[in-house]
């Protein structure tokens, strides 16, 4: 549906440039943009968890956009390859959309990787980790390429890594750049951690949203609940897996390897957006270089474009 409403819009777009030679201005992007954010349903209310886990209490000043919802936001929206199945649904703040240019949002997943032993948070060395996380991730760049996306640089921590051991929280922030792009992206990373496996509430947003996501991070990390169960304390070792990541590898992103590094990270949306908007800026002034050459009225579309 996204992907069609897309489509008519720009074909819409081009049909102007023959048939009234209009200026397609930012203000006109972001009217259209507007008008795709409403047809999202949001919730302010308990979501039950998939599988019977738990549930998401949406608080105040929030509300949720379900899984099917976010999945086409992840996806065809914001250029998130190969992401299908993996979305819980996300978490954003009450005066923002998903197609807003600024802001962020949480992605939620939960990934059944069985039981993750926390001894090791008191020994890690955040600074080597963060070496090794980065040296991966140039390595993988390659294979990015290939697939024709652009490679992934992470620049460094946005907020060292922080184990809260009597909640069994985890959470951390990365600040990443996508190809050459100028502006930013923030993953905030926070990992609740369950008795079978790990429930990941992923902050997307560029790096001008840090502050905020620092101030409203109090009220997500509250908006977990393990069902009995599902929760850390529940552990039994008789019967229970035993994960084969421990601290260090959530931070690292290894739970995430057997859905490739395209997942590791997550693109925010904006950074499409500018682009679109430079493109039709570009084919703007094509349009007028090409009207100016002709010393004529026409509109005719440049070769390369048609």
């Amino acid at each position: 549906m996204l992907k069609r409403i897309l489509y008519l819009f720009f074909t819409f777009t081009l049909l102007s440039v023959n048939t009234h030679a209009q200026e397609v201005t930012e203000e006109d992007y972001t009217h259209q943009l507007d008008s795709i954010e409403q047809l999202f349903t949001y919730r302010h209310d308990t979501v039950e968890l998939a599988n019977g886990i738990g549930r998401i209490i949406v608080p105040d000043g929030f509300r949720y956009l379900d899984a099917d919802q976010s999945e086409k936001v992840l996806v065809e929206l914001w250029g998130n390859p190969w992401y299908e199945g993996m979305t819980l649904g996300m978490i954003l703040p009450e005066n923002q959309g998903v197609m807003s240019d600024s802001g962020y949002v949480f992605n939620i997943e939960y990934n059944e990787i069985g039981y993750v032993k926390d001894g090791d948070a008191g020994d890690i060395d955040y600074d080597d980790l963060l070496k090794d996380m980065q040296d991966e991730t140039a390595a993988g760049n390659k294979q990015r390429t290939d697939a024709g996306y652009e490679p992934i640089s992470i620049i460094g921590w946005a907020a060292s890594p922080f184990y809260d051991k009597d909640r069994k929280i985890l959470h951390w922030a990365k600040e990443v750049q996508f190809g050459d792009n100028p502006e930013h992206t923030l993953n905030y990373n926070v990992r609740v951690l369950g008795r079978k496996g790990v429930l990941v509430l992923n902050a997307v947003g560029s790096m001008s949203s840090y502050g905020q996501v620092e101030q409203d991070l109090a009220h997500v990390l509250n908006i977990v609940q393990f069902n009995d169960g599902y929760r850390y304390g529940d552990f039994n070792p008789s019967v229970d897996e035993v994960a084969s990541w421990t601290i260090g590898g959530l931070v690292a992103g290894k739970v995430l390897a057997k859905a490739g590094f395209f997942a590791v990270i997550l693109k925010f949306w904006k950074f499409i957006a500018i682009g679109v908007v430079a493109l039709v800026r570009i084919f703007w002034s094509r349009i007028r270089g090409k009207k100016a050459n002709d010393g004529g009225e026409g509109t005719a579309i440049p070769e390369q474009l048609t």
